[in-house]
């Protein structure tokens, strides 16, 4: 996830002029819109609004530390044995909940994807960001996946890794005791895994979850805006290029945007074969758009999905500001959704 853009504040003279202005829509659709107000969401709680506003002080010069101040802090309110182990030739933690794996739960596992663009993060950081939390609330074992990512490495590289822990996980548990999940490029990777396993024939995992994101390679649809003008980000031309400036390109490259492996949200015949899946995503979430769509896909293919969006988020919200009702809500839904999805 990046660091977070400082949002200049609009003057008296900006306000009054933006009052005088109308919106204004071209022939191919695209609407101008006057300089405008936007603000908090009445309907979010205060701790995410307070949370807000100390985002917008975080620069890219800062978020490495806090990204390291914020992991230990979610160690500590969710206590947990963290245990390094190469699985599959594969780098990866394996979370135990402090208060033990429950009884329903010994014969199931979860597979963690973590964050980064495919550009950075590990099973140490963003990973631990994501599975510990999941892990203790729902006394259950995780193993967040180290994968190959860019600049250093290409696609399809990070689903073959996943394909190689999963295989060992599968000499140990059933498939319909495996859920798989991830946040931002990790939710990207969830679908791409899920379609992976289909093409070279290993059994559909019990549940997916794909959080952030949706089961495609490159950002679209109107949330992206909405993301990017209220981040303070927004300052390219519209209709933004699905390639060539994007985060991810150092790892997608010039692959097809449509590759199914890279974008199964666009073939019906694989979405059709996914497992339960769990999408969530927020209002000011910047793959928004993608995460809706995805769902709407996997219902037309006849899955078994949820979607669940919280209102005045941010991108994957919950992986970094715990204290927030919205994100205990959304651990909540997350631990309930493989709870019933998985096998017995």
């Amino acid at each position: 996830m990046a660091a977070s853009s400082l949002i200049t504040p609009a003057s008296a003279d900006d306000t009054m002029q933006a009052k005088t202005q109308k919106s204004t829509v071209d022939a191919d659709g695209a609407i101008h819109f006057p300089a405008f107000t936007m603000p908090f969401s009445s309907l979010a709680s205060e701790e995410a609004k307070r949370n807000f506003l100390e985002s917008k002080k975080t620069t890219i010069q800062s978020w490495e530390e806090k990204l390291k101040r914020i992991t230990k802090q979610r160690i500590e309110a969710f206590p947990a044995t963290i245990r390094p182990q190469m699985i599959g030739g594969v780098q990866t933690n394996v979370i135990i909940p402090g208060g033990g794996i429950a009884t329903k739960n010994t014969k199931r596992v979860l597979i963690n994807l973590h964050s980064g663009g495919f550009i950075s993060g590990t099973a140490s950081d963003n990973g631990l960001l994501e599975s510990v939390p999941i892990a203790s609330l729902g006394r259950i074992k995780i193993v967040t996946v180290g994968y190959r990512h860019g600049p250093e490495h290409q696609f399809p590289a990070a689903s073959e890794d996943v394909a190689a822990v999963y295989k060992e996980l599968l000499k140990q548990y059933r498939a319909e005791n495996i859920g798989i999940y991830g946040c931002s490029a990790g939710g990207i990777l969830t679908a791409e895994a899920v379609a992976w396993f289909q093409m070279h024939q290993l059994p559909r995992p019990g549940a997916a979850g794909i959080f952030g994101a949706g089961a495609m390679s490159a950002t679209r649809g109107d949330l992206l805006y909405l993301a990017l003008a209220q981040s303070g980000g927004m300052d390219t031309e519209a209709p933004l290029p699905p390639r060539g400036t994007h985060v991810m390109d150092p790892y997608f490259g010039s692959s097809d945007i449509k590759d199914p492996m890279a974008s199964p949200v666009y073939w019906p015949a694989i979405l059709a074969k996914f497992p339960p899946t769990l999408v969530i995503t927020s209002t000011r979430d910047v793959e928004g758009s993608d995460a809706i769509y995805t769902h709407t896909q996997l219902v037309k293919a006849s899955v078994d999905a949820d979607l669940h969006v919280w209102e005045g988020m941010g991108h994957c919200f919950f992986n970094y500001d715990a204290d927030e009702p919205e994100s205990r809500e959304a651990y909540d839904v997350i631990v309930k959704f493989f709870d019933k999805h998985l096998g017995k």
